[in-house]
């Protein structure tokens, strides 16, 4: 599937866990498109949980529950992110969350490109019984673009989830530390925005509470908008989605650049 227009070029790929394979912004690919671990390209949806779920293991309605572990000792980032979607429109597509989650459901995307944005909805519909959401985008945006220096990242959060020693929240939280990060933040003071020194800008604006920040590579930076934290279903911070009442967010990706600031 791909989407474009004078400014922009959007290609979505339904075979690859439905998601944002590659964004052109005049030219220029900002998403890292090598095609390596399923987890590690392009920009894809996270559901029906986001992050890492504790030795996937978690309790609904008292019955205990155990996902498949996909990051040893962990279940990471739902059930969707290497499925194969079905498309159902031009600009939509639909999966079913599959057999490794206890509860039938499906979830849903709706893509829309315009010049200076690309919105992505998600919406998380269960069939017959109510279960517990997370969802959440995982961008890779590239470091570095043609011929230019890495980019810079604006972001602003009042507070931190202390991580464990093995990476996940403990549910406490604390004024941020100075990154590299491969954390969760809240509180937001600002959009977050990502500048390359060519003068391309992105930011992303999100109907999300919690943003993962993962800037440890040397090739890219990841800035995550995410409806709770990783380990919600344990620590709480979850949303349920309701047989008539589907668990729906947004996010956008806004761009600009110093021609239109000239305009």
């Amino acid at each position: 599937m791909i989407l474009s227009n004078e400014r922009a070029r959007a290609v979505l790929d339904p075979q690859c866990g439905g998601r944002l394979a590659s964004l052109q912004i005049g030219g220029e690919e900002v998403l890292v498109t090598q095609r390596g671990s399923d987890t590690q390209w392009g920009c894809y949806p996270m559901v029906p949980w986001a992050g890492r779920v504790r030795s996937g293991r978690f309790e609904w309605n008292a019955q205990a529950q155990q996902l498949p572990i996909n990051l040893p000792p962990h279940a990471l980032h739902g059930t969707v992110f290497a499925a194969q979607w079905e498309v159902t429109g031009d600009t939509t597509m639909r999966c079913q969350l599959g057999p490794s989650w206890p509860w039938p459901a499906e979830v849903q995307s709706i893509f829309e490109l315009h010049e200076s944005e690309l919105v992505w909805r998600l919406q998380v519909h269960a069939d017959d019984a109510a279960f517990p959401v997370v969802l959440g985008w995982h961008p890779w945006f590239r470091r570095t673009l043609r011929g230019g220096g890495p980019v810079q990242l604006s972001f602003e959060p009042q507070q931190m989830y202390v991580r464990d020693e093995v990476g996940i929240p403990t549910g406490e939280q604390v004024p941020p530390t100075v990154g590299p990060w491969d954390d969760c933040f809240t509180q937001l003071k600002s959009t977050p925005r990502l500048t390359w020194p060519s003068g391309l800008s992105i930011e992303l604006h999100s109907s999300c509470t919690h943003w993962v920040v993962y800037d440890e590579p040397d090739h890219a930076v990841c800035v995550e908008p995410q409806s709770g934290p990783p380990d919600a279903f344990n620590l709480g911070g979850y949303e349920v989605a309701r047989p008539g009442q589907p668990v729906c967010h947004t996010m956008r990706m806004r761009w600009s650049s110093r021609e239109d600031a000239l305009r």
